[in-house]
């Protein structure tokens, strides 16, 4: 049996359907059995969770993830408990997330993006990572708060940052690790970070460019920042590919254990 991904996208925020074109295609260049539900941005709550619980019913389906963010009127928090916990794939059930908290991590899934992330920091500092300095800047549940429970696992000294962080240039500047994940596009400067830096940039943000035509950028400004940094992320092309490669391996530590009649 091929291992099985379901992608369930709301309504068309821009970065969402970059990122589920990606998954969509890696997942069945991979062999997957790959769907995707697209659904209208005034789909109820109520129809949202029943196809939810379809899919957990499914034996075809190894791997759910709801795309995030979720229109106003829906509460993404009930749509995500609703989610079979051996089939978040995303790890952003709350019982994965119990499980990231408390270091059991041979036992969690972990989301997708500080995974990855977390992959490539390590090729560029080596896996012994105790005693660095890391800045996470943003604190959601999606990036901030799992890449810095992450990283507190391998013994760096990690800071939250947010937008009511004093000084927050300042904090930045004591990084040698930054990650950078506030959707605000190029906020940070090449000024802003420790020469010799390791710097991951999560931000997906689409802006205007000549003649009217948009493009993608991160949330490093990268040209800056490259002439100081000792390793930088592009955007599009660095977190996003990572992300993708660590959902489908989530996937497949699923499908593996459900397959066996065991937890992932």
């Amino acid at each position: 049996m091929k291992p099985g991904l379901a992608v369930v996208i709301v309504g068309e925020d821009p970065a969402s359907q970059v990122y589920v074109a990606s998954k969509s295609k890696m997942a069945k260049e991979c062999g997957f059995h790959s769907v995707q539900h697209t659904l209208s941005a005034d789909i109820s709550e109520a129809e949202l969770r029943a196809l939810v619980a379809d899919l957990n019913a499914d034996p075809a389906v190894h791997g759910i993830l709801v795309q995030l963010p979720l229109p106003q009127h829906i509460d993404s928090g009930a749509v995500i408990r609703t989610i079979d916990p051996d089939k978040d794939v995303d790890g952003f059930h709350v019982v994965n997330v119990g499980r990231l908290g408390a270091g059991e991590l041979d036992g969690a899934f972990v989301p997708c993006t500080p995974a990855g992330a977390m992959l490539m920091i390590e090729r560029a500092r080596g896996r012994d990572l105790s005693g660095l300095s890391a800045v996470v800047i943003g604190r959601s549940n999606i990036v901030g708060k799992p890449m810095a429970a992450l990283l507190l696992s391998v013994d760096c000294t990690v800071t939250i940052a947010h937008s009511r962080t004093p000084d927050l240039e300042a904090t930045c500047r004591d990084a040698d690790v930054l990650v950078v994940a506030v959707g605000r596009a190029e906020m940070v400067r090449g000024s802003w970070i420790k020469p010799g830096a390791t710097v991951i940039d999560v931000g997906i943000n689409r802006v205007s460019g000549v003649y009217g035509k948009s493009h993608l950028v991160g949330d490093v400004h990268f040209d800056s920042a490259a002439e100081v940094a000792g390793a930088l992320t592009p955007v599009p092309g660095g977190v996003g590919p990572m992300t993708v490669a660590c959902l489908l391996r989530n996937t497949l530590v699923a499908a593996r254990a459900q397959l066996a009649g065991g937890a992932a």
